[in-house]
């Protein structure tokens, strides 16, 4: 077999490859087979039927169809490791040439991954913003605890925000209640939000026993964005009394003896929190950082996936929080241009990082053993909500092992790479990234394996 290569782009290539026939024997042999199988020639057993008389009968070009489509996906990845091409999606393959007994040659263009100059990454130099625990961060905490402590009691007045009411609603259209827009003896929070638009603003000043009709939009289901009639009526009134925040309740609600030590926990818990999020801050930064010292050439086609991908992704997200498009970008303060070109800009920065990260990995020499897999395949299942083991067998059966074995192999080059920047705070200090563990925590940084695993975690966020 021979082989050509032609670079189309930087990330398209077009490969031709010239096949003797010779080496189309065994599938021509296992064509004629097949099909012998499949017909009726009197005075011939089924299955035994001669070449000749199929060529005759069938005729040679169906033989030499399915000859080809046996041999032809073989000859192609042969092709692709002969000249060190990676593709990145399924090939145009045209049959340009067939000579009987002679010769097969077929085209084939695919996306292929980019040939990368790797620049230098050591040393890599990174700011980010301070940790900054504010006491409104820490009451807020602490009042979320107390919260799920507090006792609900009715009250005779009408409903102020922040109170809970028991309600009944019903959204109609042309005097018709819709359907599963209906919902009896429900307890709802006035001002939290995220039921259905309008409600807040109807409850408050309702008193137990009173009906209200407001109008709203509704944003899932067939009728997304139309105007419907919404009737609600409130049966309880009731307002959440706290427990003082005193050693009792510590005692209760934790495992500290008294509220100072509850409190300290909190504003410690909160800077793990923190510290964590500073640390996924600085791994983005010393990835920028790195990509804007190379230009990596991105096939479109493999762009337009990811972008369609996401913004789906995206979309449904929304749909299950009950939240328009429209909401979404008037809260974010984006207009659908701003919001196309941001998720534009993002999609194209991740695809050339896992370029980077892989050409990285490559010359690194670095690998995955079957205790890291198993270990990924864990954290995969229980991000997902799903049972390790139905997690596993779905991988393997759909052959995504490869894909997660390329997830684990970017996590280890981008511990490599962020392990060795200096990052530090807008403070001036350095940020410590080498021992932080997936609880927030700082352990001795000469206990390399939680560290590691610690930054995959983070590059898998």
């Amino acid at each position: 077999m021979k082989s050509a290569v032609e670079t189309l782009s930087p990330t398209r290539a077009k490969l031709t490859v010239e096949v003797p026939f010779e080496e189309l024997k065994p599938s021509l042999d296992a064509a004629y087979k097949a099909i012998a199988q499949q017909i009726n020639i009197p005075g011939f057993r089924r299955g035994k039927v001669p070449p000749m008389v199929i060529d005759k009968q069938v005729g040679r070009g169906a033989v030499l169809d399915q000859a080809i489509n046996d041999v032809l996906p073989k000859k192609y990845v042969e092709a692709l490791q002969a000249n060190e091409l990676e593709p990145l999606a399924q090939p145009e393959v045209e049959v340009t040439r067939l000579e009987d007994n002679d010769v097969l040659e077929f085209t084939a263009e695919v996306d292929v991954k980019p040939t990368i100059e790797l620049p230098t990454y050591d040393g890599l130099e990174a700011s980010v913003e301070d940790i900054e625990i504010s006491d409104e961060d820490v009451e807020e905490q602490v009042t979320a605890l107390r919260q799920r402590f507090g006792t609900l009691t009715d009250v005779e007045r009408p409903a102020e925000d922040g109170d809970f009411v028991v309600l009944d609603l019903k959204a109609m259209q042309d005097g018709e209640v819709l359907e599963g827009a209906e919902i009896t003896g429900t307890s709802y929070q006035v001002g939290r939000g995220g039921m259905i638009d309008g409600l807040d603003e109807a409850l408050v000043g309702m008193s137990a026993g009173e009906e209200k009709t407001f109008s709203s939009q509704l944003v899932g289901g067939d009728l997304v964005g139309q105007d419907v009639e919404v009737q609600v009526k409130v049966s309880q009134v009731q307002e959440q009394e706290l427990p003082e925040l005193d050693d009792e309740f510590a005692q209760l609600a934790s495992e500290f003896d008294t509220a100072d030590e509850l409190v300290a926990d909190v504003r410690v818990r909160l800077g793990n929190g923190k510290r964590l999020e500073q640390a996924a801050a600085a791994r983005d930064a010393v990835l920028e950082a790195l990509l804007e010292k190379v230009s990596i050439p991105l096939p479109e086609t493999l762009v337009t996936e990811e972008l369609n991908a996401r913004r789906q992704n995206i979309e449904q997200q929304l749909a299950m929080a009950g939240i328009t498009m429209a909401k979404y970008l008037e809260d974010e303060g984006q207009t659908q241009e701003e919001f196309e070109a941001d998720l534009d800009r993002r999609v194209r920065d991740a695809v050339a990082a896992q370029f980077l990260l892989d050409e990285i990995a490559k010359k690194e020499e670095l690998g995955v053993d079957q205790q890291e897999l198993s270990q990924h395949l864990v954290r995969r299942a229980q991000q997902s909500g799903q049972d390790p083991q139905s997690f596993a067998n779905h991988m393997f059966e759909h052959n995504h092992i490869p894909d997660l074995v390329q997830e684990i192999l970017r996590g280890k080059a981008l511990a490599t790479i962020v392990e060795s920047a200096t990052v530090k705070d807008a403070s001036g200090n350095v940020v410590e990234l080498k021992g932080l563990q997936p609880d927030g925590t700082i352990a001795d940084v000469s206990d390399e394996e939680p560290a590691a695993e610690a930054e995959e975690e983070k590059a898998e966020a």
